[in-house]
Parts: structure tokens; C-alpha cells; sequence
């Protein structure tokens, strides 16, 4: 793991209308890495976009693109992304094992997994090993840190500081103990996403990240560049 502080631009805040000049202003800016935030009405409350986004921000950088699927049954559109142009797959945790009661039915969000099934998570993690790409696996703020068995063949976890679907949430504080929990065990990246701010940062990277993803705060600033300045500005 690098000490220096990396920023993943999401383009779920981006001007779909201006999609090339948005990402040239992700790179201008210094972010070194595009998030896209793949959301299928199933697994979250909300629908985004799929490979073919992804392809077509493939065309306009060089800069590694991370999927973030927070789809149902997510090892059936791996190589979809990857085909398209993905260099980091990220699937979530509560898609291999059993949800909680709460959580098990359509229309009752967020996930969370009461219990984590390591050999169904091991087939899509090896899928992605396989065509020479990282996996990171998610994990939703109520969802425990359960799947250690796994991490020594992963590249990195994404902790949700937000219950995820939608853009522009508060940051919930209660994950900075997950982080610490998990740094204090991983030593891989370990990257944030939801309501990361100017406020909210820096105890993120106090408590352990290395990686933040930006997205309402990065593309609704004025001058992104002094985002990404100040995020990587943060002492670990």
C-alpha cells in the first residue's frame, strides 16, 4: 500500500452531456482514477449506467476506471466491464451469503449480510484475477467487517460511508471505526465513498484510507483541482 493519498473522481456527479470535457477535467484536476457507479433497481433503490458508459470513457482517458457494481448477480456482467474497458471490478459483500431478514426482499434497502459465503465470493474474485484486472470488495456501512477469510487474495476494500444509491448523502461517522478496524488488519488499499468533504476527509484518512472517492463535492466545486490538492494534502 502507497502512504500518499489517491482521489477517484465518480462521474455519478459528472455533466453526462459534456462526458468527454468532464473527464479531461478529472485528469486537469490530478485525480488519478474514474469511478462509475453501476446501480441496476435490484441491490439499490436507483438505476444508472452500464458497460456501454464505461466504454465510451475508456476512448477519452488512460486513467484506471473502477466499476462499482451494486448490481444483483455480479459475476454475470464481469467481463461485460472488463470488455468495456474496467481495470477495477468492486463487488459488494452482501452479494455472496445471506442478507439479514430486513434486507433479503425487493424494495428493502440497504443490503446488509448476516453472513459472508467465501467460496461463492472466491469464483467472481478469481473471474477478475483471471483477466488480469483488481478486485475490491464493498461493504455496506451496517454490513460487518465478515470477510476476512478472503482478503489476502483481494486488492482492496471500499467501505460505503453512505447507504448507497443516490448522490449527495451525509457522511456516516459510525464507519470511521471500520476503517480502523480493517487497516489495523489490511494492508491493501482501502477506499471510501459517501459524503467525503472538505469536513468528512480528514478523519477518513486519519482512520486508515488511502483512497476517497469525490463525486458531488469534487464536480460541484469551482475549481476542482484545489479539491484534489486539499484531499491529498491530508496526513495519514
Amino acid at each position: 500500500m502507497s502512504n500518499s493519498i489517491k482521489v477517484n473522481a465518480s462521474v455519478l456527479c459528472a455533466d453526462f452531456t459534456k462526458l468527454e470535457s468532464q473527464i479531461k477535467m478529472c485528469e486537469d484536476a490530478g485525480a488519478e482514477m474514474i469511478h462509475v457507479d453501476v446501480m441496476d433497481g435490484h441491490f439499490v433503490p436507483n438505476i444508472t449506467i452500464g458497460p456501454v458508459i464505461v466504454e465510451a470513457i475508456r476512448k477519452t482517458t488512460k486513467l484506471p476506471i473502477e466499476a462499482h457494481l451494486m448490481i444483483e448477480n455480479p459475476g454475470l456482467y464481469i467481463d461485460d466491464f472488463i470488455n468495456a474497458g474496467t481495470d477495477i471490478i468492486s463487488l459488494q459483500v452482501e452479494c455472496y451469503g445471506t442478507r439479514t431478514k430486513e434486507s433479503r426482499g425487493f424494495g428493502q434497502y440497504p443490503k446488509v449480510s448476516e453472513s459472508f459465503d467465501a467460496q461463492a465470493a472466491r469464483v467472481d474474485i478469481a473471474k477478475v484475477k483471471a483477466r488480469g484486472k483488481k478486485v475490491f470488495l464493498v461493504s455496506n456501512p451496517a454490513t460487518p467487517l465478515c470477510f476476512d477469510e478472503v482478503l489476502k487474495e483481494i486488492d482492496g476494500v471500499l467501505v460505503m460511508s453512505v447507504n448507497p444509491g443516490f448522490a449527495k448523502q451525509k457522511f456516516m461517522p459510525e464507519v470511521l471505526e471500520k476503517i480502523r478496524s480493517l487497516r489495523s488488519r489490511f494492508k491493501g488499499d482501502i477506499e471510501v465513498d459517501g459524503g467525503v468533504n472538505a469536513q468528512t476527509a480528514p478523519d477518513v484518512i486519519k482512520a486508515g484510507a488511502n483512497l476517497v472517492v469525490s463525486a458531488s463535492y469534487f464536480f460541484g466545486s469551482p475549481n476542482p483541482e484545489d479539491v484534489v490538492k486539499f484531499l491529498k494534502s491530508l496526513p495519514a
